[in-house]
């Protein structure tokens, strides 16, 4: 997975930029399709502003979070987007699609060659 990250009106330290990428990789448990994921950081006054955006082989994810520190708006969108992912892979586990039965091995097959026996039960 990649990982970028922007700083907006602010500078992000080592330390910040360690514990984010750590964060980020802790996310690859919920979805192995994970391409890409961007962090945008933003400083207003003070607030503290995460954007996380993933993507997905077939999905995009985003979320947004404010916080007093940095670090924490980080820990809290990455929290929102394990909670997306985690729905999102129950999805894909629930809806796939019923398999089909195999027929035992040595069972008798159906014969191809007659005709099936259309009659309605009632007799004219």
């Amino acid at each position: 997975m990649q990982i970028s990250t922007t700083a907006r009106h602010c500078e992000l330290d080592a330390k910040v930029r360690t514990f984010a990428q750590q964060r980020l990789e802790k996310l690859g448990r919920f979805a192995r399709d994970i391409q890409e994921a961007h962090l945008i950081v933003t400083a207003e006054k003070f607030r503290h502003t995460a954007e996380i955006t993933l993507r997905l082989k077939h999905h995009e994810l985003a979320a947004r979070e404010l916080a007093d520190t940095d670090q924490a708006a980080i820990e809290l969108a990455a929290q929102r987007l394990e909670q997306q992912l985690r729905r999102l892979k129950d999805r894909r586990t629930e809806h796939k699609r019923p398999v089909r039965a195999l027929p035992a091995p040595g069972a008798a097959e159906p014969d191809l060659d007659e005709e099936p026996d259309f009659r309605s039960g009632t007799e004219d």
